[in-house]
């Protein structure tokens, strides 16, 4: 018998796209252009590879120093894109863009205590000139590797533009992070340079950086030399001959600074993803092809025009901001908002204040933060004009149906679309999610994006496609943005990715495809429960309790029982006025039982005030379960509330309500 993942959550609702927003849409647009009648002859259209991958170079205005020989050249599982082509991303995002649009703004910058910058493409273009020869005087060269451990500041992208416009292979590394995870990206990649800031703020603190890159330093001999932009002001060590003030170095530097000719297949950069193991992955990608799938993606999707004010509310640090905030958008030549700071410093609105204040017309954030909203309530949102929104998005895991529902009313204003988007730092760019022309179902990421072919097998390679049975997810054939390995660990590469089923990218995601041919993704396979012969996902438990309108933020977790297998534990957070009780876990449980079925419904449920979470705002479900289990719950130094850890713990082990 073949082993498939217990479908359970149904949602029946679906939402029709605005007939205006259909009309003027860049993906209508390059329909009616190639005679395309409607969607789903689109998804035909778009199999021939050659052909729309083509087609979107020509749509999203990709510049080549000379044009490639052919599209794709596939011996599985190793890819490349748009053979025998010249070029640089760094050319189309700043290069290009000072040219054609000098004076137009690139980013609206905004630190935490209100201080705003405000860049123009001619501007970025200098600066990131500026900084490239600064690392080419301190000897970086094609290929060397630099890691960037910045906040949410403009020079954050102006580095990572500089290392592209030489050749040298940028390593981000999230500046929430710890100096142990520091350390372990800067050995992997063996990088020459370090930039950095002294510090940065969040709610309304200070948060230190070079002083405390200085205690692993000593330990990581490929670094040569240190960068350092002075963002606070606090008092911040410097080694003679090794760290250098950022300003200081580019006194008297050049504006202008060639731009290196690649190959399009050249690495761009290495991004950290954690692993199974706990030793972080090197995802690799490389300029061409992954310049190609940003852009289109971001233009079909988000429908991206000249006049839009552009925000995805992620932070560099991961791949979204890699893609979202710095590649793609400046590629379409697009006016982006960066913000430093927390979403609800120093008041709860700020976010809203933000949109309001800069007309931003498309927003892309993540569930974590709309339920966080929801908590607060929707008189925040209700206090300002956001009106000026025509498009929504999510990115980072499943949205439950209800926070779906609670965007589209209190965000959106009941008008506009929500992109509600499924991808992987290895996969460089969005893969499923609705275009503006897509009918949407609340919680589902609706169907590939043209030219990706997507489908859900069971454990024996057995298609699942529109059989409405949870499954395994896999990329059937290549994408442009595709990573190209993993840096100097090709058998992991191959084992992580590429062994489960022949030829066949394996996402380590759970899914099914309804009637409709409508993926639901159920979150990730190492966080599915097998509940008396049933594998259920934890995102739908979760989705169910948080359904519950007393209910904010939910952690669904597995622990031992002989009968079952698979005990259901949830740590829930309710929403700030509720008291929660022995009476309300009861309304959880038969609510989770009405909601999808009793074989769900949790055996344990304990309240708690706060949940262990990344920096990014994903919930550590592994924390929670290893504490519950009285194990211990590893390296916690990269959450943003190590302090959650505590409390989930103390729930677990007296069974009391954890608040405070």
């Amino acid at each position: 018998m073949t082993e498939t993942i217990a479908s359970l959550l149904q949602e029946g609702r679906t939402f029709y796209p605005p007939e205006e927003l259909v009309k003027n849409s860049n993906v209508k647009k390059f329909m009616e252009k190639h005679g395309i009648e409607n969607y789903e002859e689109l998804l035909e259209k778009a199999k021939d590879t050659e052909w729309f991958w083509n087609e979107m170079v020509k749509e999203v205005g990709i510049e080549w120093y000379s044009p490639p020989k052919k599209v794709l050249e596939w011996e599985p599982p190793f890819v490349k894109w748009f053979i025998g082509g010249k070029y640089n991303i760094a050319h189309d995002a700043l290069d290009k863009q000072a040219k054609l649009r000098k004076n137009k703004v690139a980013y609206i910058w905004e630190g935490e205590p209100g201080d705003v910058r405000k860049l123009t493409y001619g501007e970025l273009s200098r600066e990131v000139n500026r900084f490239a020869n600064v690392l080419k005087e301190m000897g970086v060269k094609k290929g060397d590797r630099v890691t960037i451990w910045l906040p949410m500041i403009p020079e954050l992208p102006i580095a990572m533009l500089a290392c592209a416009k030489i050749g040298a292979i940028h390593s981000v590394v999230f500046s929430g992070f710890s100096e142990k995870a520091l350390l372990d990206r800067i050995l992997d990649a063996e990088a020459k340079i370090l930039i950095t800031a002294d510090g940065f703020y969040r709610a309304g603190k200070t948060i230190e950086l070079k002083n405390r890159a200085d205690s692993i330093l000593g330990s990581a001999p490929s670094v040569e030399k240190v960068i350092v932009y002075e963002r606070c002001g606090v008092s911040t060590n410097m080694e003679d001959g090794r760290d250098y003030w950022w300003h200081e170095v580019l006194k008297g530097i050049p504006h202008s600074c060639e731009t290196e000719q690649l190959d399009a297949n050249d690495i761009l950069f290495i991004l950290y993803t954690s692993g199974t193991t706990g030793k972080p992955k090197g995802v690799i990608h490389a300029h061409g092809g992954y310049a190609v799938g940003v852009a289109s993606t971001l233009k079909m999707i988000f429908d991206l025009k000249e006049d839009d004010i552009w925000w995805c509310s992620a932070d560099i640090g991961w791949i979204t901001g890699h893609s979202y905030i710095v590649y793609g958008p400046l590629i379409l030549g697009a006016t982006s908002i960066m913000y430093e700071g927390a979403p609800t410093y120093p008041a709860p609105d700020r976010w809203w204040d933000i949109i309001e204040k800069y007309g931003v017309t498309v927003f892309y954030t993540a569930p974590t933060a709309i339920r966080m909203f929801m908590r607060l309530g929707e008189d925040y949102p209700q206090k300002h004009d956001l009106s000026s929104l025509r498009l929504l998005g999510t990115v980072g895991e499943p949205i439950n149906p209800e926070a779906w529902l609670w965007y589209y009313k209190y965000i959106g204003n009941e008008k506009c679309q929500i992109m509600d988007t499924w991808w992987q730092t290895e996969t460089g760019m969005q893969l499923i999610s609705p275009l503006p022309i897509t009918p949407l179902k609340p919680g589902s990421a609706t169907k590939p994006f043209p030219g990706i072919e997507a489908d859900v097998f069971d454990s024996e390679g057995n298609s699942l496609y529109k059989k409405n049975a949870g499954g395994f997810l896999v990329i059937t054939k290549p994408w442009p943005a595709m990573l190209r390995g993993l840096w100097r660990a090709e058998e992991r590469y191959i084992s992580t990715y590429w062994s489960t089923y022949k030829d066949i990218y394996f996402t380590g995601d759970a899914a099914r495809i309804d009637e409709d041919g409508y993926f639901w993704i159920q979150g990730r396979l190492d966080d599915v429960l097998n509940v008396s012969g049933h594998r259920i996902g934890n995102s739908e438990v979760e989705s169910a309790l948080v359904s519950h309108p007393m209910v904010s933020e939910a952690a669904v977790v597995g622990k031992p029982h002989e009968v079952k297998g698979e005990a259901i534990v949830a740590f829930v957070v309710v929403k700030s006025h509720v008291k929660p009780d022995e009476k309300l876990k009861k309304e959880l449980t038969e609510h989770v039982a009405k909601e999808i079925g009793k074989i769900a419904r949790p055996d344990e449920i304990y309240f708690v005030s706060d949940l262990p979470k990344t920096r990014s705002g994903k919930i550590m479900r592994r924390v929670c379960r290893a504490v519950m289990l009285g194990k211990d719950p590893g390296d916690i130094s990269t959450l943003a509330n190590p302090e959650a850890v505590e409390v989930v713990k103390k729930a677990a082990e007296t069974g009391e309500i954890c608040y405070g």
